[in-house]
């Protein structure tokens, strides 16, 4: 049973938005098991910003929790689940817009979606999984892009995955602010797939329908997601250590299909991580295939 007022009573001597150097270095583990997010020493002011938030949150002012040093010690000892869940979405980085590098979304459109939907044929659905989607953009992006090439929900299904739960439910709503859509989105597809939704804009059914959201570890059990044709594993693999991004890209290789795609961030390389694939250029945009298929 949780105790029903866990946080140790603050102390008067120290700042309750401060962490001391024991409690910095407990959650910087609990973070590292729990998500793979490694924290260096110079990021506990960061930190110590993003948990205020959880700080002035219903739940934490529910257990009487009124410093960080309370909030990491209930938090590490992983109770209450809804408050871990709150640390673990606070600390998650989800900086993502529409259309993210430019440069590999015009290769998408111009050579490789086409030459994968040619090459399927209608034989099966092309399968694309987007394996850190955040608030939901890359993803919609993508359904946007299929959508333009004449291809919906029946020639075409898109997975979103990430480990925060926060934004996946922003993510399904499909639901924007006006500083979101002027993000990287051109402004022919905002009248073209978005519907003005008050003083956001809602993603159009038909572009939601090609696209579902789940939660998932990237460090756990990802095989059961099965084969997809594109993956993209975009600006994650810089968050986690060296073994850790190799386990990532160990366990997605087997699930890319023949001529399968795989492309990262453009901070993130292979190199050193996996030699199991081919460094493909096209123009300035760079993409993995497994050695010995041919890209589409």
């Amino acid at each position: 049973m949780i105790d029903a007022n866990p946080a140790r009573p603050p102390s008067p001597s120290r700042d309750p938005g401060k962490l001391s150097p024991g409690s910095y270095a407990l959650l910087q583990r609990f973070i590292r098991t729990e998500s793979g997010i490694v924290l260096d020493h110079d990021k506990q002011y960061m930190l110590e910003s993003r948990l205020m938030t959880v700080l002035a949150s219903p739940v934490a002012k529910s257990f009487g929790i009124q410093t960080l040093e309370s909030l990491g010690d209930v938090v590490v000892r992983r109770a209450p689940v809804e408050l871990v869940k709150q640390v673990l979405d606070a600390v998650t980085t989800n900086e993502t817009f529409f259309f993210r590098d430019a440069p590999m979304f015009e290769a998408l459109r111009t050579q490789l979606l086409p030459g994968m939907l040619k090459r399927l044929h209608r034989s099966r659905k092309l399968r694309i999984w987007s394996a850190a989607a955040s608030s939901g953009q890359e993803a919609y992006s993508l359904a946007m892009l299929l959508r333009d090439l004449g291809s919906g929900a029946t020639d075409a299904e898109i997975l979103g995955t990430d480990l925060s739960t926060q934004v996946l439910d922003r993510a399904r709503e499909g639901r924007y602010a006006q500083s979101e859509v002027s993000r990287g989105l051109p402004d022919a597809f905002l009248r073209k797939y978005f519907v003005s939704s008050g003083k956001a804009w809602q993603v159009c059914d038909e572009v939601r329908s090609m696209v579902r959201f789940e939660h998932l570890d990237l460090r756990r059990n990802i095989g059961k997601l099965g084969s997809f044709d594109l993956v993209l594993c975009r600006n994650v693999l810089i968050y986690f250590d060296t073994e850790t991004k190799k386990q990532v890209i160990s366990a997605i290789r087997p699930m890319l299909s023949s001529g399968g795609i795989l492309t990262l961030g453009c901070a993130e390389t292979i190199i050193n991580l996996h030699d199991g694939f081919r460094r493909e250029q096209i123009g300035s945009a760079t993409f993995y295939t497994p050695s010995g298929s041919v890209p589409a």
